[in-house]
């Protein structure tokens, strides 16, 4: 079986391992994806990080980080050029990029799925709506990144089948806790952590203040890039934290693991928006991968994606993100039940291979439909 798969999301190297294991389960896989993707956090460019076993190639892209807008001008010669017997769009069904490269696959008579991760009823203007609609009759199966988008689909039309897949899932070899303790016996600083967007939804003014009214010693170690990261440097100088909040930047994918394992707790303390809810966190399982426990607001799937294996807070909630990281700060032996609790929920629900076979499964149903 041969698929096309054309995604942004690839440009990030870790999330090339979710391809190595399609193609691991027999699908002759071709990726596309552009040579970088800018947003609000930045430009990341193309890394080639798992590139066994499958083509990864890059195409031109136009309109570059317009996320309705954004098309590749090259899409109908590779798909002659490829002849897949299932294309496979990891985009929004609203997008223009969407719209047409389901339009050329249903020219070309190749089944098509797409992706979304849309978790709020949102209603769009022409021509957004009209490509949704399109996209809509196009696609018989839907791959839903969570189960508020799935019912998001169903309200909004869509009759076809909904498969609920995350996006990817993890490398729990390499996502793992680190072979040799880094806790020294007796050491009282308690190492909390952020990695993602530094971005107003993300909550990271809640998480500063949390941290601020906590007894004991600590650091936080914030990772990444966004629009909000003045801001949050010029709160952190207000609350006189200099000596123990650290930005470090973007971190490279492949030295994510590495990071994880500096830390005793990891908190993701995402806030809901008008326009948009957390969608997974997918933060989340690399830090539990890790065997790091994680705490996290009660934005979206950020409660399903931890389960019982981690801690919840209201989100907003800055007392009880105090007293939750508290209890961790003085509980040594609760954070070595969550990290073990942790890193079993992920290989049981969160592997790459349990991702890469539940979307296989979507690609023999679109070619036995067909």
């Amino acid at each position: 079986m041969r698929v096309l798969m054309v995604s942004k999301a690839f440009v990030v190297g870790a999330y090339q391992r979710k391809a190595e294991e399609l193609a691991r389960l027999g699908v002759e896989l071709v990726v596309l994806t552009p040579p970088s993707w800018r947003d609000r956090r930045g430009v990341q460019v193309l890394q080639r990080r798992h590139t066994q076993g499958y083509t990864l190639r890059a195409i031109p892209i136009r309109f570059n980080g317009n996320f309705h807008l954004h098309y590749y001008p090259t899409l109908k010669r590779e798909l002659h050029s490829v002849a897949p017997d299932v294309l496979h769009f990891d985009e929004e069904p609203y997008n223009l990029a969407t719209w047409l490269a389901l339009r050329l696959a249903r020219q070309a008579g190749i089944p098509a799925t797409f992706f979304t991760w849309q978790n709020l009823d949102r209603r769009y203007p022409f021509p957004f709506s009209a490509f949704e609609r399109t996209s809509y009759r196009t696609a018989p199966i839907a791959i839903a990144g969570n189960r508020d988008a799935a019912k998001v689909l169903r309200r909004k039309g869509f009759t076809g089948e909904i498969a609920v897949i995350p996006q990817f899932g993890v490398d729990p070899a390499i996502f793992a806790p680190d072979a040799v303790a880094t806790t020294a016996p007796g050491r009282e600083s308690l190492r909390i952590g952020y990695a993602g967007g530094l971005l107003p939804e993300k909550g990271l003014t809640d998480l500063l203040h949390a941290c601020a009214a906590l007894r004991g010693d600590w650091r936080l170690t914030l990772a990444g890039e966004g629009s909000e990261a003045a801001a949050l440097q010029k709160l952190v100088a207000a609350l006189s934290l200099q000596a123990r909040v650290h930005f470090v930047g973007r971190i490279d994918s492949s030295a994510m693991p590495a990071f994880y394992r500096t830390l005793d707790v990891f908190v993701l303390p995402s806030r809901t928006t008008p326009g948009w809810k957390e969608q997974f966190g997918r933060v989340l399982i690399e830090a539990m991968a890790c065997g790091v426990p994680v705490i996290g607001s009660d934005s979206g799937e950020i409660p399903h994606v931890i389960g019982a294996a981690g801690l919840i807070f209201p989100e907003g909630d800055r007392a009880t993100l105090t007293a939750q990281l508290q209890r961790l700060c003085n509980e040594p032996g609760m954070r070595a039940e969550l990290a073990a609790a942790g890193r079993q929920r992920v290989l049981a629900h969160y592997t790459m291979a349990q991702i890469a076979a539940q979307t296989v499964a979507i690609y023999r149903q679109l070619v036995e439909g067909a």
